[in-house]
């Protein structure tokens, strides 16, 4: 039985999809934590909340004096931002009546494990539960670390080459090819975002091959994400990695954000040492939930 007071404040409470005037506001609240909503604000600067054009329903909720004080993207990912208890569960009852249309649930460990528990038995069983995924940041570049010369922007007559590399990465880290379902149209699509924008990053051997990738997945007013590292199997443990990623967070400082984020799984140990070595530091945790 929730308590009175508990209750009457939820009464109050409201929750509905964001439009348009809704912009300014919606971006006060992503703005508040521009490392752990980087995701969900670069979305929404680039597009606003138009669904067709952002892939998905900007939901907000509403607390009993009528500010707007959380968020959750439904789209392909399913995200939370700035989510308490009574939003978490509004969004859990919202997302139950609508139905699983995302294939992950991912945000800030401590809310997203709380739908997770609203939302397991029906959008049950996941595929994998990712429970502590340490969010990494920093506002320099690395003290210790020589960046590697050889790591630079991949140009557009590269797409074909680095592909291969990016759905290496992607199965590995997922557990499934990006290449199901529609045959890898989307993903290649947003693979040719990335090289079109400026924002992918490769060290080539000389016959052309890639050997560490690395993209600035999440842009923003106040922070980047770096996303997709990976280093061909056949050169790992020769600290590519760490150089590569010296060499893309230079990059990114001087020329797209002045904080750099990045979140990795708990268990990848060597990674997780890679990025403390070129000066990432630990800020948060995330959560994942894989359909």
């Amino acid at each position: 039985m929730l308590p009175s007071s508990f209750q009457a404040a939820r009464a109050l409470a409201t929750t509905r999809v964001l439009e348009a005037p809704d912009l300014e506001d919606t971006l006060a609240l992503l703005h508040r934590d521009p490392v752990a909503n980087a995701f969900v604000a670069t979305r929404v600067e680039a597009v606003g909340l138009d669904p067709w054009r952002l892939g998905g329903e900007m939901w907000g909720w509403y607390d009993e004096h009528g500010e707007l004080d959380a968020l959750c993207y439904a789209g392909a990912n399913l995200v939370l931002v700035n989510a308490g208890p009574q939003a978490v569960q509004a969004f859990a009852e919202r997302a139950r009546r609508q139905g699983r249309r995302c294939s992950s649930i991912v945000g800030p460990a401590e809310p997203t494990a709380a739908l997770w528990a609203l939302l397991e038995r029906s959008w049950g069983p996941a595929r994998e539960v990712r429970g502590h995924q340490p969010l990494m940041a920093t506002g320099a570049p690395s003290a210790e670390i020589v960046p590697d010369p050889l790591v630079r922007r991949v140009r557009r007559s590269e797409i074909e080459t680095l592909m291969p590399a990016c759905v290496a990465m992607f199965t590995e880290e997922v557990g499934v090819s990006p290449l199901a379902g529609d045959g890898g149209l989307l993903y290649q699509a947003r693979v040719a975002e990335l090289v079109s924008t400026g924002r992918s990053f490769a060290r080539f051997t000389e016959d052309g091959q890639v050997v560490f990738k690395a993209e600035i997945g999440a842009v923003t007013e106040g922070a980047c994400q770096i996303q997709g590292v990976w280093v061909d199997p056949a050169h790992r443990g020769r600290g590519l990695s760490v150089t590569g990623m010296a060499a893309v967070l230079d990059i990114a400082l001087r020329e797209v954000a002045p904080v750099v984020s990045l979140y990795v799984n708990d268990y990848n140990l060597r990674a997780r040492a890679a990025y403390r070595r070129v000066g990432f530091r630990e800020v948060g945790a995330f959560m994942s939930v894989l359909f």
